[in-house]
């Protein structure tokens, strides 16, 4: 007889007010199976997981654990269900060990003898052996990297002999030597027998490790097709319900003189010389032209983001200059860099770059109130009327300018944080990270528009840890290792090994 489904989630519905999320949507993973789950921002993932996780009750819809039928009416319920779920933002007490946040509400020999502690270390001991994890139980969790805590979470899901983990987005903030590990261990969890949901923007981790894909697209169920018989391509096609042609855009011809010569290198707007700053950034010297968007690769700790915030004045600078069209500035704050014409799209949105709790128009003015502002006077009008006209032009998708920022989509965060910038008119942009925990398609709508903005004489300074994105967009990538700029490579012509060769500084040499 055939063994019955771990998870049979079937006409799932979840209404809010004015937003019908999920539409009698289907789930189903077998014991020991690795689900990927995929669909753009808002696609209904986040809502499905939520009630797996007992954490939201669907309106209809039933659910079944190993063939029975399951209410999963609490937190309590999914993980006595033998359900974890791993959220993006970790769930981990950071003051304390990984041994007390791995048995959290279940410690051992609770009573009036007091908590088992060398029980709950040796049994966390045994779970960061099974795993893998070259740490101690002792260990504070607050001093571990991101990609350790992660680990501690699966070690977590493991104490509760969980027969389902799921794991939203588990590699947005690890480097590219701690996502390989990750996915070693999430195929070492289904030789266990330990089924998974993955859920990533990531195409090539869904490949590396899915055994069938689930696709979803506003909130219904689009497709369940095994992972061998389909193409990334493909799956892209059934997330956005639309082929992704040309996802990186086309790159303007170069200009010509007459008879039709190359025109002479125009003056760069951005030069950066000898820039030192900090312990990672030493001796950096580039620029960027108007209207070139200049890619700065290289691996985590390469010294890409601080040299971006020494240009933009937040980062001490210790030796160096930058010019602006030529032109020497003394940039001490990022005061002082916006009013050089700079500006600067940080690689965390939500910490760094939003006020999360207000709306679209207040965050698209709040670099340039004067602007719509008299006499030190906000004009709600002026002020409401350059948000509609941004909203329009960037697509961002919203009820109204005044929906707050901290509801939308990581797509339509991103190009509320564009827009502010391009209310300035700057001559500079710099983006770190511009598509980070954004979906595929609105991936290619930011695309789109880095694009437009280079052709609007902008010149762009774009880092990101994507090869492909770097690879697809630049006119020239930058590649930096240890603080230093290592190579200059053109980017319709480059290669991802030519990259990764210099940035980890094995360079590949003729047999």
């Amino acid at each position: 007889m055939n063994q019955a489904p771990l998870i049979r989630m079937q006409g799932i519905v979840k209404s809010y007010p004015g937003v019908r999320a999920l539409r009698g949507v289907d789930l189903v993973v077998e014991p020991g199976q690795v689900m990927g789950l995929v669909g753009e921002n808002g696609a209904g993932k986040s809502t499905l997981l939520k009630v797996l996780a007992g954490a939201i009750t669907a309106d209809e819809g039933t659910i079944e654990v190993a063939g029975r039928p399951t209410e999963l009416r609490s937190p309590r319920d999914s993980r006595d269900a033998g359900i974890a779920v791993i959220y993006q933002e970790l769930m981990l007490a950071e003051h304390l060990s990984i041994a007390e946040n791995v048995f959290a509400g279940r410690e051992p020999g609770r009573g009036w003898r007091g908590v088992d502690f060398p029980a709950m270390r040796r049994d966390t001991a045994r779970l960061l052996r099974e795993l893998g994890i070259n740490a101690s139980p002792n260990d504070q969790v607050g001093r571990l990297n991101v990609a350790r805590r992660q680990m501690v979470e699966i070690a977590k899901a493991l104490s509760i002999d969980a027969r389902l983990i799921v794991m939203d987005e588990p590699t947005s903030s690890l480097t590219e030597d701690e996502v390989e590990r990750l996915l070693a261990l999430v195929v070492r969890l289904r030789e266990r027998g330990v089924s998974v949901v993955y859920v990533s923007h990531r195409m090539r981790e869904i490949f590396a490790v899915a055994d069938a894909i689930t696709v979803m697209r506003d909130g219904e169920l689009v497709g369940v097709h095994r992972t061998a018989e389909v193409t990334p391509d493909q799956v892209v096609k059934m997330m956005v319900g639309r082929e992704l042609i040309d996802m990186y855009g086309t790159r303007p011809a170069p200009p010509t003189g007459p008879r039709g010569a190359p025109r002479p290198a125009p003056t760069p707007v951005l030069t950066v010389r000898g820039l030192h700053a900090g312990p990672r950034v030493r001796d950096v010297s580039l620029s960027v032209s108007a209207g070139e968007i200049v890619g700065l690769a290289g691996l985590v700790g390469a010294g890409r983001s601080e040299t971006a915030l020494a240009v933009f004045g937040h980062l001490h600078r210790t030796g160096g200059s930058v010019l602006i069209d030529g032109t020497e500035v003394h940039l001490r704050s990022p005061r002082e860099a916006i009013a050089a014409g700079i500006a600067y799209v940080p690689e965390d949105r939500k910490q760094q770059g939003l006020f999360l709790n207000l709306s679209i128009r207040a965050n698209m003015s709040s670099a340039c109130l004067d602007d719509v502002s008299t006499n030190g006077v906000l004009s709600a009008r002026r002020d409401r009327a350059l948000a509609e006209r941004l909203a329009g032009e960037l697509q961002v998708k919203a009820s109204s300018v005044e929906t707050t920022v901290g509801t939308l989509s990581g797509g339509n965060q991103q190009k509320v944080i564009l827009a502010r910038w391009l209310a300035r008119r700057p001559k500079v942009l710099i983006l770190d990270e511009p598509t980070r925990g954004v979906d595929v398609g609105a991936k290619a709508e930011i695309y789109r528009l880095i694009r437009a903005i280079a052709a609007e004489g902008v010149a762009v300074l774009m880092i990101s840890s994507e090869l492909p994105e770097v690879l697809g967009l630049s006119d020239r990538v930058l590649v930096m290792r240890e603080g230093c700029l290592v190579g200059e490579l053109d980017g319709p012509t480059a290669h991802e090994h030519e990259v990764m060769a210099m940035a980890t500084g094995v360079h590949e040499t003729a047999s």
